[in-house]
């Protein structure tokens, strides 16, 4: 998601390292790899990694950008996890993609599909924000929120003829998350496929913080989160009916959301103090996007 185009419990480093905790499964495996390779060590293979998505894999802001028009970090949690693990990454996730970039051009972009082929061994797509118009209803909510900050004018918007429209185009976007998994099993058919949902951009007890850098009425917050949850719970869902594995990074970014101050929150604010999109992840968002596909990746949440 690209809000710069609209108006465009853990604190910092702590919170990283208590996530490894969460990962005993992955040091497991890792501990069981190394025996059995003392036995037999095979003759290093290049692991090709190709990234598909949106600004929240790309990075926008994130030091250093890598591509202008992509708005992309090298940073960014793609680059991240494969530079851990010592993986060719192909990164054509582009800030402003929709799932339509998968298949279609963006501007002077070419599909992200492209990417893939039949060598691809790891697929990572955090994509579906852009689809819902998640950054243009941040900023309709920010609009309403200076005319009622303490009620919820923003639900009351999208829920005004009895539907929620937002629930609503999460629902619209579910054949669309579809369609990619099935093209991109069809382009690279041997690959591992993740779907990276989206980490916590909101108070998850639905207390708001509403101010100059938060323009989001009191009585919003938990009505975005919700929708929030309902993106990420449709994503789960498509990536299991598709083949594909699902990468939580909402539980593990709990509690480092745009509300929490600077050093603890991993999401910037809509008025964005650290070299990041507003309502985006920062540095420390990224890295923690990265672990979070690592544990999936050794946890088996996809093997095909």
């Amino acid at each position: 998601m690209d809000l710069n185009k609209q108006t465009e419990r853990y604190p910092g480093r702590r919170g990283l390292l208590r996530g490894a905790v969460v990962a005993s499964c992955a040091m497991a495996l890792s501990t069981a790899g190394a025996t059995a390779a003392s036995a037999a060590t095979p003759t290093p293979r290049t692991v090709n990694y190709v990234a598909l998505g949106d600004s929240y894999a790309s990075g926008p802001g994130i030091p250093t950008q890598v591509d202008s028009a992509c708005a992309r970090s090298d940073q960014n949690y793609p680059s991240l996890f494969a530079a851990a693990r010592n993986w060719q990454l192909t990164d054509v996730s582009c800030s402003g993609a929709t799932t339509t970039a998968l298949a279609g051009t963006q501007g002077a972009q070419q599909p992200q599909l492209d990417a893939l082929g039949a060598d691809t061994d790891v697929v990572t797509l955090t994509i579906g924000g852009n689809d819902i118009g998640f950054s243009s209803n941040l900023a309709t909510c920010a609009g309403l929120a200076a005319k009622d900050p303490t009620g919820n004018p923003c639900r009351t918007f999208f829920t005004s003829d009895g539907t929620d429209r937002l629930a609503q185009r999460v629902d619209d976007t579910a054949p669309k998350i579809a369609a990619a998994l099935d093209a991109i099993r069809q382009r690279a058919p041997r690959a591992k496929v993740l779907v990276v949902g989206y980490p916590d951009l909101f108070p998850d007890d639905g207390v708001g913080c509403t101010s100059s850098a938060v323009p989001i009425a009191a009585g919003d917050f938990a009505y975005l989160r919700d929708t929030e949850k309902k993106l990420n719970a449709m994503l789960a869902s498509q990536a299991s009916a598709n083949g594909a594995g699902y990468v939580d990074t909402y539980t593990p970014s709990t509690g480092h959301d745009m509300c929490r101050p600077a050093g603890e929150r991993w999401i910037e604010p809509l008025v964005a103090t650290a070299p990041a999109a507003p309502a985006h992840p920062n540095a420390l968002g990224q890295q923690a996007m990265a672990t979070a596909v690592e544990q999936a990746r050794h946890c088996g949440a996809h093997r095909r």
